[in-house]
C-alpha cells in the first residue's frame, strides 16, 4: 500500500516533469503551454495512483488497472487532437499533440513509480523539441536552395 506522502511525491514529480516540457512549449508560444502540460502529466499520474489503490480494496481486488492506462491514452488522444489544425497547406499542432500524448505516458510511469524511465523520457522529449526544431529549420532552408 502506498503512503500518502509517496502519493504526493509522485504527483509532484509528474507536475515537475510536465512543467519542464510545458516551459519549452510556452517559450515557443504553442497553443498548449505550461499549464496544459503540467495538468496532462499530473492527471495521468493521478489516474494511475487512484487505479493502483483499487487493487488494495477487497471488493475491487481483481480490478484491471491497465484499463485506466488505456482510458488515459484515449482521453489524451482526444485532447491532443484539439491542438491540430490546418493552416493553408500545412498541418499545425502535430508536435504539441504528440508531446501531450507522450507526457500522459510519463505521468503513467511516474504514477507506478518508474521515475528513471519518466526522467529519461522527459529528457528525450526536450532534446527532440529543442534539437528537432533546429534540424527542421536547417532542412527547410536547404530545400529552398
Amino acid at each position: 500500500m502506498l503512503t500518502e506522502l509517496l502519493l504526493i511525491e509522485r504527483l509532484l514529480v509528474a507536475a515537475f516533469l510536465g512543467g519542464l516540457v510545458g516551459v519549452e512549449r510556452e517559450m515557443h508560444e504553442k497553443p498548449a503551454g505550461l499549464r496544459t502540460h503540467v495538468l496532462v502529466c499530473m492527471g495521468a499520474a493521478l489516474f494511475t495512483l487512484i487505479s493502483l489503490s483499487f487493487t488494495g480494496v477487497s471488493a475491487a481486488g481483481n480490478a484491471d488497472v491497465s484499463r485506466v492506462a488505456a482510458g488515459v491514452v484515449t482521453g489524451i488522444g482526444f485532447i491532443a487532437a484539439g491542438n491540430i489544425f490546418r493552416e493553408k497547406d500545412r498541418m499545425r499542432g502535430l508536435t504539441t499533440a504528440a508531446d501531450l500524448w507522450v507526457l500522459a505516458a510519463i505521468g503513467l510511469s511516474v504514477g507506478i513509480g518508474y521515475y528513471l524511465l519518466a526522467f529519461i523520457a522527459t529528457a528525450v522529449i526536450l532534446a527532440i523539441l529543442v534539437v528537432g526544431k533546429r534540424f527542421d529549420f536547417f532542412l527547410e532552408k536547404r530545400a529552398k536552395q
